[in-house]
């Protein structure tokens, strides 16, 4: 019997994120996960519901930082400025995970479903965000604007993330953030 190591959650993302850039995700099983990863089949299963989850487990927790985040910003700041910081605080949860990020958007990228579900962990992303907006006191259309501008806004700064490791998160989201508020102006005037 092997002795226990902590973090098996880990073990399994590290393990499938090796494993689907050696062999593609389709041709990669749970069991090879597992086993990769020193652990049991029933062990991957008690932590992933199926071999995409182990690329959207954290969905859930960057979800909970932005609606947190968002939500902890007062009132008073106008919409765009309280995404700014909220996005400010979502680039620190990457920080040190570009290498495993870039290796998931790799396997994303290659496989139609997994985009899909990229797109669909998004959209609730945005729905939540304008849910958020809303309960700051944001008229509903402009909650879901902001919403989706957020969204959009992470969704470009990080693919510039992935295409430019030399910087960080942070500065790319703060970058497509000004160039959304530059078309704005733009299109106003």
């Amino acid at each position: 019997m092997s002795r226990w190591e902590p973090d098996a959650r880990g073990r399994l993302e590290r393990a499938a994120l090796e494993l689907y850039s050696e062999r593609g995700f389709e041709q990669t099983t749970a069991a090879q996960i597992a086993e990769r990863a020193g652990l049991s089949e029933r062990t991957f299963f008690r932590h992933y519901a199926d071999k995409r989850e182990v690329l959207f487990g954290g969905a859930r927790l960057l979800e909970q930082t932005f609606v947190e985040t968002l939500a902890a910003v007062p009132e008073a700041v106008a919409p765009m400025d309280a995404m700014g910081v909220t996005l400010e605080v979502v680039a620190e949860v990457f920080a040190d995970r570009y290498e495993p990020a870039r290796q998931r958007q790799a396997v994303i990228a290659a496989n139609a479903e997994l985009r899909e579900r990229e797109l669909i962990k998004l959209a609730s992303l945005s729905s939540a965000l304008a849910s958020t907006f809303r309960g700051r006191g944001v008229e509903d259309t402009a909650a879901r604007l902001a919403g989706e501008a957020g969204v959009a806004v992470f969704k470009v700064g990080f693919e510039r993330w992935m295409g430019d490791g030399g910087r960080g998160l942070g500065e790319h989201l703060g970058e497509a953030l000004v160039e959304l508020r530059r078309l704005v102006v733009a299109g106003s005037a």
